[in-house]
């Protein structure tokens, strides 16, 4: 072998490592600095509820802060690029919902972040159905009534949702496809601004997750018309299902889960999925999340890993049966 075949050999070698060496030591002095976790949504939202009420938790667990930041805009895409390009060492951390992780790169001709490519799974943490809501003002009570209004004044009636491509969104355009009708999609720039026009009467409609909706629900602020789940909700029995009113294929929900840039020591992603653990299963966290329909998960890297990939090819039917597409 030449002299400049071996020296290449050993630069190979150093450069291994100090990069394996390097990532030992990360690991081992982790965390010393605050945290941050990335909420892609506006404040106000279950998305923004999930990561303040753990981070509370982990602030008291892990000995340094952590903090949560709001970066909305375009259903999540400039949080998730606000993670994706931050250094792979446990203190940037992304909540991330079903239209980041598995929508998004459907109805975006050109996404800015790979799902699969730019993230490391951390934590599943929780799940919920959506609900079809309405203002006191539609004279609808149910899904037939809802339905029949609809066709007698088509494209009249309008429904709100979190955005282009969000879950909310989706599941408006999975009713038109279900039922036939015919209403105007109205985006906005996360859940929280478009429920504030629901219930100021300003829009009549949504299908938004039902922890989002439950609480004005129940103030009587807006009328229940459906859960778009197979089963009933088992904190909602009394309002039905789109499985017990006959339409079982308006299904739609949203799951939140944790990531972090790709490339993350797997020691810290370890430490993290416990810690997010944790937080999920104090007793006031999970009281809190529990009261308003949030179903915790909190399992493995790799289990969430796997069921991300399942999700969004269920997804990438959806958005294909519904047209749905962002330019």
């Amino acid at each position: 072998m030449s002299y400049k075949f071996m020296t290449r050999i050993g630069q190979f070698v150093l450069m291994l490592i100090w990069s394996v060496t390097s990532h030992i030591v990360i690991a081992s002095d982790y965390p010393n600095k605050t945290i941050n976790i990335i909420t892609p949504f506006p404040p106000g939202s279950t998305s923004d509820l999930i990561p303040r009420l753990v981070a509370q938790v982990m602030s008291k667990s892990m000995g340094v802060s952590v903090l949560v930041e709001n970066r909305p805009g375009a259903n999540g895409s400039i949080g998730a690029v606000k993670v994706a390009t931050s250094p792979a060492d446990g203190y940037t951390i992304l909540l991330a919902t079903t239209g980041v992780l598995a929508i998004n790169q459907w109805v975006y001709p050109k996404l800015s972040y790979s799902p699969e490519k730019d993230f490391d799974p951390v934590i599943n943490a929780a799940a919920t159905p959506n609900m079809i809501v309405v203002h006191p003002s539609v004279k609808a009570d149910n899904l037939n009534e809802l339905v029949a209004l609809a066709k007698a004044k088509p494209g009249e009636l309008s429904f709100a949702s979190a955005g282009n491509g969000s879950t909310s969104h989706l599941c408006g355009e999975t009713l038109k496809v279900t039922t036939g009708i015919d209403i105007v999609h109205i985006p906005y720039q996360g859940p929280a601004p478009a429920m504030q026009d629901v219930l100021g009467g300003r829009i009549g409609i949504m299908c938004d997750n039902y922890s989002n909706v439950i609480q004005h629900v129940r103030a009587g602020r807006l009328k229940a018309i459906v859960i778009t789940s197979r089963e009933k909700s088992a904190k909602g029995a009394e309002i039905p299902s789109s499985g017990d009113v006959g339409m079982p294929d308006l299904e739609a929900g949203i799951w939140y889960g944790f990531v972090a840039p790709v490339g993350t020591p797997k020691e810290i992603i370890t430490r993290l999925n416990l810690e997010f653990a944790k937080a999920l299963q104090d007793p006031e966290v999970t009281q809190k999340l529990d009261s308003i329909g949030l179903k915790i998960i909190a399992d493995q890297p790799d289990n969430f890993r796997r069921f991300i990939a399942k999700e969004a090819a269920r997804m990438q039917k959806v958005v294909k049966a519904s047209g749905a597409q962002i330019n």
